[in-house]
C-alpha cells in the first residue's frame, strides 16, 4: 500500500515559495541546511541556500512534507490539485496570509480562494 510522502510544488524560486508555505502552515519550517547539504550545493555551483533549486518544508513527525523544485516554465493554467487550509478566524488568517504575500482570488460560500506568491491556488475556510 502506498503512503503519501511529499507534496511537490513546481516553482520559479523555491526558497522564497518555501518560506511562504513554512510561515503559512502551523508548525512547519524550511528544513535546515547542515554542512553536508551546503557542500552538496557548492559541488553543484550553488553558493547560497537562497539559490537552491530544491527546498524542503517539514514539521517534526508530520507527513506529508512539502518539496519545492525549480522548473523553467511558469504557471499557465488553474491548478489541478490544491491545498485546503482551515483556521479559527478567517479574517485574521486572511490578514496574516496576505501580509506574507498571498492574494485573494475569490470568495465563495464558506471559503476563500487565495493565491500564493507564485499564483498557486489554495482554499481557506474556518472551522465549522
Amino acid at each position: 500500500m502506498a503512503e503519501l510522502h511529499d507534496v511537490v510544488f513546481d516553482c520559479g524560486h523555491p526558497a522564497s515559495l518555501a518560506r511562504f508555505w513554512a510561515a503559512a502552515l502551523d508548525g512547519f519550517d524550511v528544513a535546515p541546511y547542515d554542512e553536508a547539504e551546503l557542500a552538496r550545493l557548492r559541488e553543484n555551483g550553488i553558493f547560497a541556500p537562497e539559490d537552491d533549486p530544491t527546498v524542503l518544508v517539514e514539521a517534526p513527525g508530520v507527513r506529508p512534507r512539502f518539496f519545492f523544485q525549480l522548473v523553467a516554465e511558469g504557471k499557465t493554467v488553474k491548478n489541478r490539485v490544491h491545498l485546503d487550509l482551515r483556521c479559527d478566524s478567517l479574517s485574521a488568517e486572511v490578514e496574516r496570509l496576505t501580509a506574507l504575500g498571498a492574494t485573494i482570488a475569490g470568495e465563495f460560500d464558506g471559503h476563500l480562494v487565495l493565491l500564493d506568491p507564485e499564483g498557486n491556488e489554495f482554499c481557506l475556510m474556518g472551522h465549522r
